[in-house]
């Protein structure tokens, strides 16, 4: 039997100075705070799997923009090896509010967003997201 990392996808919903973050209802990280995600299903794709997700925890409908990047260190998740694809959307229906695994989901604005403050390796992806909103590119877990 192999093993093999699962395939998750995280959106970074904003619209260029806020984010929209759900707090986490179940470990691990819970009663943290994160970006809407979640594993991909059987014949589904990343893209399909990272609109289903943010509506499914946040009732907000969103349209893709871009890759942010691809979050693969084996220890970013402590339950197992996950292969996480970032997206950046925009919303375009709804405003936030929990549902499905996640407690709560709210607009936070992203310069009160500090290291240590997110579950799993988000606190990356927020700076990461930050550099995309001045620059764009493409982001990994070990780019320097």
């Amino acid at each position: 039997m192999y093993r093999n990392p699962k395939p998750t996808i995280d959106v970074a919903v904003t619209d260029g100075k806020r984010v929209i973050l759900v707090k986490r209802a179940k470990e691990p990280f819970k009663g943290k705070w994160v970006f809407p995600g979640g594993f991909v299903d059987y014949n589904e794709t990343v893209e399909d799997a990272a609109v289903r997700e943010v509506l499914e925890e946040t009732g907000v409908r969103v349209e893709l923009q871009e890759i942010l990047g691809v979050y693969s260190a084996p220890d970013r998740d402590p339950r197992e090896h996950h292969v996480n694809v970032v997206f950046v959307a925009k919303p375009i229906e709804g405003e936030p509010q929990g549902g499905d695994d996640a407690a709560e989901a709210e607009w936070r604005n992203l310069s009160s967003l500090g290291q240590g403050d997110l579950g799993f390796d988000h606190d990356l992806i927020v700076t990461d997201l930050k550099l995309w909103l001045k620059q764009k590119g493409t982001y990994w877990s070990s780019k320097r």
